[in-house]
């Protein structure tokens, strides 16, 4: 009898049943846990090399006991380009990774590239369109415009999908953005001197025809491909006051010497 009950018991469901999807859903978070960890683990020994042992070590052990909550919290990867606020013949290519901070606030961090061993180079802050509405005449001055970027297909979002990313770039498109470069990377290989201020381009011909192609030819991607494929997105009208450099005038920063303050 024992054996007809077992024949006819129902599968797939009851407690054992459930324990077992536990058990395999906790087995594969453990798994994707220890693929995430051993990544790490990996990337921190690759730019580790020729570092002394005890540096490795402790290294190691801080990218895999430490919480980062910030790092955790960048959502987003683009690639773009940005010139020196005050020289547009000096033009880098800049990494963002940024986390969404409010909703009408973007905080990015800066590399030259996506890679293990990048070069940290920046800041960016984007804001909405009514927001930079709101700001002083004088921090205006400090800000540049995303519609051209978006637009023309200069700015990206690798490895994501073409719909996603065309939704993303949507809003984008009105926004407005501050940015420092901290590192001069194009003309020093450490990070020499002050903050430098920096813009976005306004239109066609201004970006080094080069520096475009050789980065579309490295991440995979087609720039005017993106352009095409963003026709559909309205051109915003531009706030007065956002990329000051078009004026003939612009700011940077400087060093100045001043009495310390007790």
């Amino acid at each position: 009898m024992s054996s007809i009950q077992r024949k006819h018991r129902p599968t797939g469901s009851g407690p054992g049943t459930a324990a077992s999807v536990a058990l395999g859903a906790a087995a594969g978070m453990t798994a994707v846990g220890a693929l995430l960890l051993g990544r790490k683990a990996a990337t921190i020994s690759k730019i580790g090399k020729g570092h002394p042992l005890k540096h490795r070590v402790l290294d190691a052990a801080a990218g895999a006991m430490q919480a980062k909550y910030p790092l955790d919290a960048m959502s987003t990867y683009l690639n773009g380009f940005h010139m020196y606020a005050d020289d547009m013949g000096r033009q880098v290519e800049a990494t963002h990774f940024c986390i969404h901070l409010e909703h009408d606030l973007h905080q990015c961090v800066i590399f030259d590239r996506n890679a293990p061993d990048a070069r940290l180079i920046g800041i960016e802050y984007i804001i909405s369109e009514e927001r930079f509405r709101s700001l002083p005449e004088d921090e205006k001055r400090l800000w540049h415009s995303h519609h051209y970027e978006v637009k023309s297909g200069s700015l990206v979002a690798p490895g994501i999908p073409e719909l996603a990313e065309h939704a993303y770039f949507e809003d984008l498109v009105t926004t407005y953005g501050k940015t420092f470069h901290t590192w001069q990377y194009d003309r020093d290989d450490f990070p020499y001197g002050i903050p430098q201020l920096m813009m976005g381009f306004t239109e066609d011909g201004q970006a080094s025809d080069a520096m475009v192609r050789a980065r579309d030819e490295r991440l995979g991607i087609s720039t005017p491909g993106k352009r095409h494929s963003r026709a559909d997105i309205p051109t915003p009208e531009v706030v007065p006051g956002a990329n000051m450099w078009e004026t003939g005038r612009t700011v940077q920063t400087r060093i100045e010497e001043t009495d310390f303050k007790r």
